[in-house]
């Protein structure tokens, strides 16, 4: 612009122009031109940012929607599902003239710990997290186990030999969790008599295996099941912690196996 400026300047515009008065118009120019140019360039990035602002706050939404989404299927579906075991349980007794206080109690009770999950879910997704917990794996997983074997009536045994200082509280929390889902999958869908869970340390990390002998799955990719909610949250949470998740299925039954990096599956 400046050199357009010059040769103008000194082609057609010398009679009329001073030198000071041409060195004057100059910067003037310059800034003229400039505004020129900027102004669409400010407009064009204040747009981009309002663009990738919407997308940060979309992000998020979707975030939260997948935390809700966790914390209703690991604490409010699964609690529901047994729920309806022990609801189903009691219509049997009912028929068979059988009620009795002990098991309306333990219904109850149900009810109100699936009200408590309720409560904990809402607590969770309103204050942030401050500090990590600890605590015990091992006897975690096998309240669980117990809880569950419990209201379905499936065998179970255990053989754990991962030590919880291996894992942080987190991976715990997730483990724990992918436990519990496999668990209740198990009671849901293979119909099976007796599930093992082996928790062992293999090299530079650890496997976790969860196996029945119910009749499997039919499926190809069981994770890519339309509505198989729990199994693709199980995916996603193990991947989320580096680890690996494998599931075999067949007329022997279903083997789910978790791994950390440097463990065997």
């Amino acid at each position: 612009m400046v050199g357009i400026w010059e040769i103008v300047r000194h082609q057609f515009l010398m009679p009329y122009l001073s030198m000071d008065m041409g060195n004057y118009l100059t910067p003037v120019l310059v800034f003229l031109f400039s505004i020129v140019l900027l102004v669409p360039l400010f407009s064009l990035m204040e747009k981009n940012a309002r663009e990738l602002e919407q997308e940060r706050l979309l992000k998020t939404a979707m975030e939260a929607r997948e935390a809700l989404a966790k914390e209703l299927h690991d604490g409010i579906a699964q609690s529901l599902f047994l729920l309806s075991v022990r609801i189903d349980r009691l219509e049997q007794k009912h028929e068979r003239g059988e009620m009795d206080a002990e098991t309306i109690g333990q219904l109850k009770k149900n009810v109100h710990e699936t009200n408590r999950y309720v409560r904990q879910a809402i607590f969770n997704l309103k204050v942030p997290v401050a500090g990590e917990q600890t605590s015990l794996l091992a006897q975690s997983v096998k309240e669980q186990l117990t809880q569950i074997a419990r209201e379905v009536t499936v065998e179970v045994a255990m053989d754990w030999s991962l030590r919880d200082e291996n894992l942080s509280p987190a991976e715990q929390a997730e483990l724990l969790s992918c436990i519990r889902e496999a668990m209740i999958n198990v009671c849901k869908h293979t119909r099976a008599g007796r599930v093992a869970i082996s928790g062992r340390e293999d090299g530079q990390g650890w496997r976790v295996a969860i196996s029945d002998d119910g009749a499997g799955i039919r499926h190809e990719d069981p994770f890519a099941v339309s509505g198989s909610y729990g199994l693709q949250i199980m995916k996603e949470r193990a991947e989320g912690m580096g680890w690996t998740l494998a599931l075999k299925s067949g007329d022997y039954g279903t083997i789910v196996e978790i791994a950390k990096k440097g463990a065997s599956a």
